[in-house]
């Protein structure tokens, strides 16, 4: 692929002659996902076109300005397609992958436990061997879009007598199957993005084994290091289309067109989309209500763009750096630091330029449209709602003390923790060790 003007008009053309508002979601999917556009950082052999982060985005912003429905979003095509392409065999790849890019199947992600904590290591869940199946027991917990998966990415401990970061193998999960219970979980903001799920003798075949038996671990690295690059600063969007994937939510069959809000635009989404525009948003909130005056919200505001474009920067040398063959370690970590830093700054100074109206907010659909006829202040609610999702990113994926401690060990190369637990065998572990 040449310069990124290349990319672009490559893309339009191609758009040109393909987009059709009346095709039906899946449809559009269907010619979007197989062409290599939907994930065009996936390798040529995974229904992707090779392409660089920058470039990625520069594709979905091509979709989204041409007027037509972008890309499958969700975890799926985030972080169980890029997985299955660098561990999967080619029977994994064309079973899974296609049905990601495509938007046929929804994923989620079955790592967190409620017993491990943040030692993903710790895990408990277990699957045993019966024949050709393992048969999975465990509880699983933060589940992000439980239920509306079709497949689950899941951890489960296949060799308990082996240390614990050797025992883990990584599953494919049918979520629709009799024995896996998803349960939403209210959060403060008002909604339920999470979930627990419960695991009770439910079965997965040997071919859904990913990476290799008891080869969980490096593989669920990747997926991680995946998620921390897509959830940092200068990540670019994972949000894809404003259609959800998989067969739970019914958009496959409606018209593809209605999902396009028109030539350029796109929805608010969950909070953590908020994160490109927070900038513009606050400075414009800033301007209207006078607190731009005040010296110390200046510099916040300042502050928060420097901090935005330094990710972009980081993107940016990260792509040089891999065109040349060489790399940035702990890049991830570091941009998901990034990212939790911006957000919880977005919170603090989006609170002060609102004062007092900083205090209001609503929780439901109706809540909303009275708070705004009362305030007759829209905008109020996209900065309250970042303020109460701000203090997920510093949890999720890898809480900030995990990153400091991987960019302390690994790339710093400062010794370790003393810990004889990476030793032994699981099962003489005591719980939580």
């Amino acid at each position: 692929m040449g310069a990124p003007e290349d990319v672009t008009v490559e893309v339009k053309s191609w758009l040109s002659n393909n987009w059709n508002p009346e095709l039906t979601v899946g449809e559009w999917w269907e010619t979007l996902g197989s062409s290599g556009w939907a994930a065009p950082t996936l390798p040529a052999h995974s229904y992707g076109r090779g392409l660089s982060r920058e470039e990625a985005v520069r594709v979905q912003q091509t979709i989204v300005e041409f007027g037509a429905l972008g890309a499958p979003g969700g975890l799926g095509l985030l972080l169980a397609a890029p997985t299955i392409a660098e561990h999967g065999d080619e029977f994994q790849r064309e079973q899974y992958i296609r049905d990601i890019v495509t938007g046929k199947k929804a994923w989620c992600q079955l790592f967190s436990e409620p017993a491990a904590g943040s030692d993903l290591a710790g895990l408990q869940t277990r699957a045993e061997a019966d024949g050709d199946e393992w048969v999975v027991n465990g509880q699983k917990v933060w589940t992000s879009g439980g239920r509306m998966a079709d497949l689950g990415m899941l951890l489960a401990r296949t060799d308990p007598d082996a240390p614990k970061h050797r025992g883990i193998s990584y599953f494919a999960l049918d979520m629709h199957q009799l024995g896996v219970e998803v349960r939403p979980l209210r959060e403060m903001t008002g909604q339920s993005l999470f979930n627990e799920v419960f695991i009770v003798d439910a079965r997965v075949s040997a071919e859904a084994v990913i990476g290799g038996l008891n080869n969980g671990w490096a593989v669920a690295n990747t997926t991680l290091a995946f998620e921390r690059a897509g959830l940092g600063a200068g990540g670019g969007s994972a949000g894809g289309g404003a259609a959800t994937p998989g067969t739970v939510a019914g958009d496959l069959e409606r018209r593809a067109g209605d999902f396009v809000r028109g030539v350029g635009q796109r929805g608010a989404g969950a909070p953590g989309g908020m994160m490109g525009a927070s900038w513009k948003v606050l400075v414009e909130l800033a301007k209207q209500n006078g607190s731009v005056s005040d010296p110390s919200i200046r510099q916040d505001l300042v502050r928060l763009h420097s901090l935005n474009e330094i990710g972009r920067y980081m993107s940016m040398r990260q792509k040089a750096l891999r065109a040349s063959g060489s790399d940035l370690p702990g890049l991830g970590n570091l941009a998901k630091l990034s990212m939790s830093q911006i957000l919880q700054l977005t919170r603090d100074v989006g609170l002060r330029i609102l004062g007092p109206y900083g205090t209001l907010h609503a929780y439901t659909s109706e809540e909303r449209r009275a708070l705004e006829e009362i305030t007759k202040r829209p905008t109020d609610a996209m900065v309250t709602n970042m303020a109460l999702f701000a203090q997920g990113p510093r949890i999720y994926g890898g809480t900030d003390e995990i990153q400091h401690n991987i960019l302390g060990e690994r790339v710093l190369g400062l010794p370790r923790e003393p810990d004889e637990n990476r030793t032994k065998p699981f099962r003489e572990l005591p719980k939580n060790g």
